[in-house]
């Protein structure tokens, strides 16, 4: 599969009609979700592995690393509207067996798995609302591939080092934010963030 064929089965899921304030539920555009999981895909780290995707929202990339061939694949929330999303849309694209959704506090998630892709909480309502999914992907995995705010590049550079880790790429993405909350002011905002993979030592 190419990442445009990727893009395009990814725009068809469906958003989740009422989402939460409190847990920043933003989704990943498709285009950026496609680019990191065909990145991913390309430094084989879905192809055959067990991916986890931890506060997983509507199931995009838990979706997407079935279509690049997973082996296994979780995605966990603490929200069970939204799961019930991840489900339909797994359900709509034809991998609803092949993909286990829980409904979950990251923190109480223990299993392992081969690699985490994620897009954790910025930390626009609650200050690094992120770190709690970096240090528990960093407890399960070998591999991690996460998204985070562009400001916060030092913090999360001394987490991650302080969690035995080693960012090995890093690639800047402008995510495109519209408006969803009645606190917003404009019709879409561009915020900076980063992707970044990062190896346990």
């Amino acid at each position: 599969m190419k990442k445009k064929q990727l893009e395009i089965l990814l725009q068809k899921l469906n958003l989740h009609s009422k989402p939460k304030v409190y847990l920043e539920q933003y989704p990943t555009p498709a285009d950026i979700a496609a680019k990191i999981l065909f990145d991913a895909y390309s430094l084989g780290d879905i192809e055959g592995k067990k991916v986890c995707d931890l506060g997983c929202g509507t199931g995009i990339f838990s979706i997407g690393a079935v279509l690049l061939g997973a082996k296994e694949v979780i995605g966990i929330d603490i929200d069970k509207e939204v799961i019930e999303v991840a489900r339909k849309n797994a359900e709509q694209l034809g991998v609803e067996g092949m993909i286990k959704f829980i409904v979950s506090d990251i923190k109480e998630f223990n299993e392992t798995c081969d690699c985490v892709i994620m897009n954790p909480p910025f930390g626009s309502q609650q200050e690094h609302a992120d770190t709690p999914f970096l240090i528990k992907a960093l407890e399960i995995a070998p591999v991690v591939h996460s998204i985070h705010m562009l400001k916060t590049e030092n913090y999360i550079e001394n987490l991650v080092h302080r969690h035995n880790g080693m960012i090995t790429h890093k690639e800047r993405v402008v995510f495109e934010i519209k408006h969803m909350f009645k606190f917003h002011k404009r019709e879409k905002a561009e915020v900076e963030a980063m992707h970044i993979r990062i190896k346990k030592r």
